[in-house]
Parts: structure tokens; sequence; C-alpha cells
């Protein structure tokens, strides 16, 4: 299937965001046919081009994984003819996707305001550590202060111990990321309908809260305050992660009393219906149940215990590396995983687009390019500037 024909072909979207939240919407939405422009400060760029494991002479592999599909066109927004030539650029866009801070893009003559002056069906996507009012809304903001502030680091760690980050990842970054995504269909949707853009304020610290379940609800019912659990959960049980004998690890899920029973008959452990077929109970006695199952794990392999559980229907999975998910056969029947060739390096794999449609599924044709790579070619094929006019604007600093 040719770009032309996937379903956001024909939309263009100007992505000045930076690092992570911004730059991933605006790659999935380049997955999915649209042309996603890259606008980048002329001296280093976007830093997420520094950020993470070098490519050789390449860019971080951060940057190819979200800078994929997009095309770099540079321009410096705090000079005014840089700012100008957005403007331009935006009045015949679809999608601005844009991270600073609140306020940031209005000082520069970039504010919604404007731009939809020029263009009323423009939709912005504003992505934030806070959002775009509020008491907080001039800090700065990261996924980890996001996790901190949305309430998930609270909840992550051993009972009694230090708020842990959940693994090593930008949850936040690419929880908003998403919602980001879904914002700007709803709104192209709505323009569709009225003819007018929109703003999206996506906050990082509310995406985190949005996955919190009930924690809210509950606390205003019981005055509970959830904290640090471990593996464990307070819906379930045994809901966690247990060694087996080979020194690897599973995960166990029994969320009702039909997936315990399933679990019971699996360990040779019928009698434990009698005390604990219950959630209530198991829940009460937490404790008991988890050490029961976890003496039985630990007399078995990390395979066994899989094939077990799976032969009876509960819910359990190796918990696995990246080693590991690099050799699944799961991952590489359904393509999670493509591999895509780095210039020196050769084929690497990057994550798959996502989600999966029947019809127009999403492509990953490029990853992420050359600073300016599309320059002369955007401002010259888009705007009509003229080559010696690009090249006083390069010796200027402008872009």
């Amino acid at each position: 299937m040719e770009k032309s024909e996937l379903p956001l072909a024909g939309i263009t979207v100007l992505d000045a965001a930076t690092f992570i939240a911004g730059p991933s919407a605006a790659a999935l939405l380049g997955e999915f046919g649209a042309d996603v422009i890259k606008v980048e400060h002329p001296e280093g760029g976007d830093p997420l081009r520094r950020l993470g494991t070098k490519a050789g002479a390449q860019d971080s592999l951060l940057w190819l994984n979200e800078g994929r599909g997009k095309r770099s066109v540079t321009l410096n927004l705090k000079d005014e003819r840089g700012a100008e030539l957005f403007r331009a650029l935006a009045a015949r866009a679809d999608v601005v996707v844009e991270n600073f801070r609140p306020g940031t893009m209005a000082r520069w003559g970039l504010g919604y305001e404007v731009l939809a002056a020029q263009n009323p069906g423009l939709i912005q996507l504003s992505v934030s550590g806070y959002g775009q009012d509020g008491p907080y809304r001039d800090r700065p903001g990261f996924a980890r202060i996001a996790h901190a502030f949305g309430g998930l680091s609270h909840l992550t760690g051993e009972e009694g111990g230090a708020p842990l980050t959940p693994g090593s990842t930008s949850l936040a970054d690419y929880m908003s990321g998403l919602y980001g995504v879904i914002g700007v269909l709803m709104a192209l949707r709505h323009r569709e309908a009225t003819g007018l853009g929109q703003v999206i304020d996506v906050a990082l610290y509310e995406s985190v809260f949005r996955a919190l379940d009930e924690i809210a609800p509950a606390h205003a019912l019981s005055g509970l305050v959830r904290g640090r659990q471990g593996v464990g959960t307070v819906n379930a049980c045994p809901h966690g992660h247990f060694a087996s004998r080979d020194g690897k690890w599973v995960a166990i899920a029994c969320t009702n009393d039909r997936m315990f029973a399933r679990l019971c008959a699996v360990m040779g452990r019928e009698d434990l219906r009698a005390s604990f077929g219950d959630l209530a109970a198991r829940l009460a006695g937490q404790d008991e149940v988890d050490a029961i199952v976890g003496e039985w794990c630990a007399r078995l392999d990390q395979d066994e215990i899989v094939r077990l559980c799976v032969a009876g229907e509960v819910p359990c999975e190796a918990v696995l590396s990246i080693d590991d998910i690099l050799r699944d056969p799961h991952y590489r029947a359904r393509g999670t995983l493509q591999q895509v060739d780095v210039p020196g390096i050769g084929p690497l794999p990057f994550p798959a687009p996502l989600p999966r449609l029947s019809a127009t599924p999403g492509r990953l044709d490029s990853l992420g390019p050359k600073l300016g790579n599309a320059t002369e070619a955007v401002l010259e094929g888009v705007l009509g500037l003229s080559a010696h006019e690009i090249a006083a604007l390069r010796a200027d600093g402008v872009v």
C-alpha cells in the first residue's frame, strides 16, 4: 500500500516539539500517512538527537526511533524571520505539535490565536508537564516528574521502601503522546463538521493519573491512602511475580475465584479452595497465599510453570528481558519488531507501527532524519523561496 492510501494522507503536521511526548505523537501520525515536518533549531536540533545510545556516526537510537518518518527543517523561531516562516508553514498545515512551557510560543509571536487567525482550521497539540493553566503551569516537567506528581511513583516499589520509577522508560511521555494523537483525531473529526480547529492541552501528569484506576473515589469513600505493595495489588490475589527454580521469574494474575480454582488444580492443591476460594479470604491472607504459590514456583523451571499454567488456563507468562523478547516466537510471528537499516551499522530492530489496522496498516519507512535534510525542499516547494533567499537565511543562522 502506498503512503498516499493511508488514512492520514493529505494531513500536514508541523512538529516543533522536543524530546519524546510530542515527537512520539507526531511520529505515530506520520506512520499512518501524515506528512510530518520536523522543525528544529539550526544549532543542534532536537536535544533528543543526543540522548541515549549513539548509533555509530548517526544520531542517537532514541532520535532514530522517535524521528521516524519525518522531514527535518531548521528554523530559529526566536528570530522574527524564522517565526515568520513558521507562520507561513502553519498557514498551510493541519496540525502543529509543540511542548514548550506555556506562553513560550506566544512570546515568539506564534501563539495559537496568531496562527489560527491565518488558518482557522489549524489544530494545535500542546504538551507540557502541568498543562496550559493552573498554578504550576510554568514549572518544567519531564516523565519522572510526572510519575511523581501523577501519583504513580508513590505506588511503585516495595512496602516500606523508597518510591521507584516504573521501569527506566519515559512512560508518561509515551502515554501523553497517545492521548495527544487521540485528541488530534477527534479534533480532525470536529473540523470536518465545523471547519474549525482547536487546541489540545495534554499534561504529562494527567496522563499518568488517568491510569490509576479507582484510587481517587476509593480514597474519598474510605479514606484509604494506597501505598507501595511491591508486586502485589489491592484487588486480586495471587497477582504478582514469582521466582522459578532456574533463577528466572513468572507473572501470575488470578483476578477472580475461577482463575484461582484453576491455579489450585494446576498446583495439585485443591485443598486451598476451602480456605482461600473466596477473593476476600485471599486478600486477607495475601502473604500466605503468595508464599504457597511462591513455594510451588520455586520447585519448577520458568518454562514448565508457564506450560502448566497455560494448559490449565491460568493467566501466566515469563518475565521477559529484551534478550528474551528478541528471541520470542510470538514477537516474531506478530512482527512486533521491524528490522530497519541504519547506515554504517546495518539492520536493527525497532518497534513496528501501532495500532494494527486490517485495511490500512501503518508504515515504518524511514528513521529519524539528518538535521535539516528537507529545509530546501520545504522552503522552496511549500513556501516558494528561492535558493538565494534560503542561502541568505542560512548565512544569518535563521535556517
